[in-house]
C-alpha cells in the first residue's frame, strides 16, 4: 500500500484529536472536581454513585425526621413536668386541708387556689406544639378540654409516628386520656381537682382525704408515662447518632466512587499536555514540505 501524504496527514489529524480529547477530559474533570461528569465517563460507577445519592437523600429525611421527633418529645416533656408540678402543689393544699386544724376561711382560701389549678391544668391540657394540640392524640386541630367540663371528656388516643429509620417507627405523643385519665377514672386528673375544690370548700375532711389519695394514684401514673417519654427520647438520640454516622459513611463512599484525586489528576493532566504539544510539533515536520520545497 502506497502511503501518501494526505494519509499521513490524516493520520496526524486523529492522533491530535484524541490527544486533545483525553486533554479536554481531564480539563473538565479538574473544573469539576469529579471523576464521572457523565455516564459513558464509568458506567459502574455511576451506578454506585447513584445508590448512594439514594440512599441519602433517605438518610437525610430521617434525620428530619428524628428532629420533629425530638421537637415532639422535648415538648411533651415540659408539659408533663408542668402538669406535675401542678398536682404536686394540689397535693400539698390536700394535706393542708386534711388537717382538722384548720379552719373554714383557710379551706376556702385554700379551694380557691385549687380552682386556679384546675384552669391551669385544663390549660396544659389544651397545649399546641406547631399549631396542633398535643394531648388530643390524632385529632390535632381540636381543642380537648374547656373549664367546667374538662373531666367529662376523653381525647382522642390515636398516635402520632415518625419513620426514624427503615422499619424504625417511634409514637411521640402522649394521650391526655392517658396523661389525665379518662372521663370514667376516678383518678381523672380534673376531676379530682373539682372534687378537691368542693371539699375545701365545704370544709370536707373526708372528702380531702379521699382526693388526697387519688392525687397520689394520678401523680404515680403521671410518673410513669414521663419515664415512658424519656426512654422513647434516649432511643431518639441513639437513633440520632446512628443517622450521622450512616451519613457520614455514605458521603465518604460517594466521595471515593466520583471525587478525583486532583494530585493524580494534575500530574496526568501535564502528561496530557506534553503529549499534546509534542504532536502538534512533530505534526508541524510532517506537514511542513510541499511542492516547491521538491522545486528547490
Amino acid at each position: 500500500m502506497r502511503v501518501t501524504q494526505g494519509m499521513l496527514n490524516s493520520q496526524m489529524l486523529r492522533n491530535l484529536n484524541n490527544n486533545l480529547t483525553r486533554l479536554e477530559k481531564l480539563q473538565n474533570q479538574m473544573s469539576t472536581g469529579k471523576v464521572i461528569n457523565k455516564p459513558s465517563d464509568d458506567p459502574v460507577g455511576l451506578g454506585f454513585a447513584l445508590r448512594y445519592r439514594s440512599e441519602l437523600a433517605s438518610n437525610e429525611q430521617y434525620q428530619r425526621n428524628v428532629d420533629s421527633a425530638i421537637s415532639w418529645l422535648e415538648y411533651g416533656d415540659k408539659m408533663i413536668n408542668e402538669a406535675n408540678d401542678v398536682l404536686q402543689r394540689a397535693r400539698e393544699l390536700a394535706v393542708q386541708g386534711a388537717n382538722g386544724a384548720t379552719p373554714v376561711q383557710a379551706m376556702q382560701a385554700l379551694g380557691q387556689e385549687v380552682n386556679q389549678l384546675y384552669e391551669q391544668l385544663v390549660q396544659i391540657g389544651n397545649s399546641q406544639f406547631n399549631g396542633k394540640y398535643v394531648f388530643n392524640g390524632q385529632m390535632t386541630d381540636v381543642k380537648p378540654y374547656a373549664v367546667g367540663t374538662a373531666e367529662t371528656v376523653t381525647p382522642d388516643a390515636g398516635v402520632i409516628q415518625f419513620e426514624v429509620g427503615i422499619g424504625t417507627i417511634i409514637p411521640v405523643n402522649i394521650s391526655g386520656a392517658d396523661l389525665f385519665g379518662d372521663q370514667n377514672d376516678p383518678t381523672n386528673a380534673f376531676k379530682v381537682l373539682a372534687d378537691l375544690r368542693d371539699a375545701l370548700n365545704n370544709n370536707d375532711q373526708q372528702g380531702v382525704s379521699q382526693s388526697l389519695g387519688q392525687l397520689d394514684s394520678r401523680l404515680d401514673l403521671i410518673m410513669e408515662k414521663w419515664a415512658e417519654i424519656g426512654a422513647r427520647s434516649n432511643r431518639i438520640d441513639l437513633m440520632k447518632n446512628r443517622l450521622e454516622n450512616t451519613n457520614i459513611n455514605l458521603q465518604e463512599l460517594l466521595s471515593k466512587t466520583e471525587d478525583a484525586d486532583m494530585a493524580e489528576l494534575l500530574i496526568n493532566m501535564k502528561t496530557e499536555e506534553n503529549i499534546y504539544q509534542a504532536s502538534l510539533s512533530t505534526g508541524a515536520r510532517i506537514i511542513r514540505p510541499s511542492l516547491i520545497d521538491f522545486l528547490r
